[in-house]
C-alpha cells in the first residue's frame, strides 16, 4: 500500500491538558484538504494517550505505589483508544473502518482514513504504528509530537543539546536507550527504535502543531524536523579499511 502514509500522532499534541479541540479540528481540515488534492492518498494514524494517559496513571500510581509496569500499560493502552476514539469521529465520513487495537491483523482498509490506539503492555503508540506501517508495506513513518526536532539530548536538562536534521538509528538509540517505560517521554519509543531499524524504515520527526510545515514535509518540500534511517558507517580500521 504505496499509497498510505502512516502518522504516528502525538498524545501531546491532541491532548496537552484537555482535548485540544482547536488543533484537533485544523489537523483534520488540513487532512480533508490534503485527500481532496490527492485522490490516491489515504492516511492511517495511530494515536498517543498524553494527558489522559498521565492522569489515570498518576492516579494509579497514587492509590498503589507499587503498581506493576503492566498495569500502567494497561492504562495508556486505554487512555489511546479514547484518544483514538475522538479523531476518529472527528474524521466522520472518511474513516469507515473499526479502530484498529492490533496492526498486525490489518490486511487493508476501505476507507480514506484509518485510525488506531495503542495495542498491548510492551509496546507504545510508535511501535504500533511501525508495526501497522511493516503490515500495509510503508517504508516511512510520520512521528508528530510536540517538539520540532530530535536534539542529542534532552534540552531541558542538558544547555548544550543541540537540533538534528538527520540521524542513523544506531545514533537514536544511543540517544534513546533500548528499554520501553511506561509514561516515559522519548523523542521515539526505543522498541519502536529497534524495529524500524531492522526493517530499514524511514520515520520523520515533526512538531505536529505546525500545520505548514506538515503540509511541505507531505509536497516533499523542505521541511523543519528529523530524519532518521540508515546505520552509522564502520569506522575503518588503522590501515584505512571499514568493517
Amino acid at each position: 500500500m504505496s499509497n498510505v502514509t502512516v502518522v504516528s500522532l502525538g498524545g501531546s499534541i491532541v491532548v496537552p491538558d484537555e482535548v485540544d479541540t482547536a488543533f484537533t479540528a485544523q489537523f483534520v481540515a488540513a487532512i480533508r484538504s490534503r485527500l481532496a488534492q490527492e485522490p490516491q492518498r489515504r492516511f492511517a494514524l495511530i494515536v498517543g494517550g498524553g494527558a489522559t494517559a498521565r492522569r489515570y496513571q498518576e492516579a494509579a500510581r497514587s492509590l498503589l505505589p507499587d503498581v506493576d509496569a503492566y498495569t500502567l500499560d494497561e492504562i495508556g493502552i486505554a487512555a489511546t483508544r479514547v484518544n483514538a476514539h475522538v479523531i476518529r469521529a472527528a474524521f466522520g465520513d472518511l474513516c469507515r473502518d473499526p479502530l484498529v487495537t492490533d496492526p498486525t491483523r490489518v490486511a487493508s482498509f476501505t476507507g480514506r482514513i484509518l485510525v488506531g490506539g495503542g495495542w498491548k503492555p510492551g509496546f507504545s503508540t510508535d511501535n504500533v504504528a511501525v508495526r501497522l506501517a511493516e503490515t500495509l508495506g510503508a517504508r516511512t513513518v510520520i512521528n508528530l509530537s510536540n517538539i520540532r526536532q530530535i536534539y542529542t539530548a534532552d534540552p531541558k536538562t542538558d544547555p548544550d543539546a543541540t537540533p538534528l536534521s538527520s540521524v542513523t538509528w544506531d545514533e537514536l538509540r544511543e540517544i534513546v536507550g533500548d528499554e520501553w517505560v511506561p509514561g516515559k517521554n522519548t523523542p521515539f519509543d526505543p522498541v519502536a527504535t529497534k524495529r524500524a531499524a531492522e526493517l530499514a524504515m524511514t520515520v520523520i520527526a515533526a512538531d505536529g502543531r505546525d500545520l505548514f510545515n506538515l503540509a511541505a514535509l507531505l509536497d516533499g518540500s523542505s521541511f523543519v524536523g528529523t530524519t532518521i534511517s540508515g546505520t552509522r558507517a564502520p569506522k575503518p580500521d588503522r590501515h584505512g579499511r571499514s568493517g
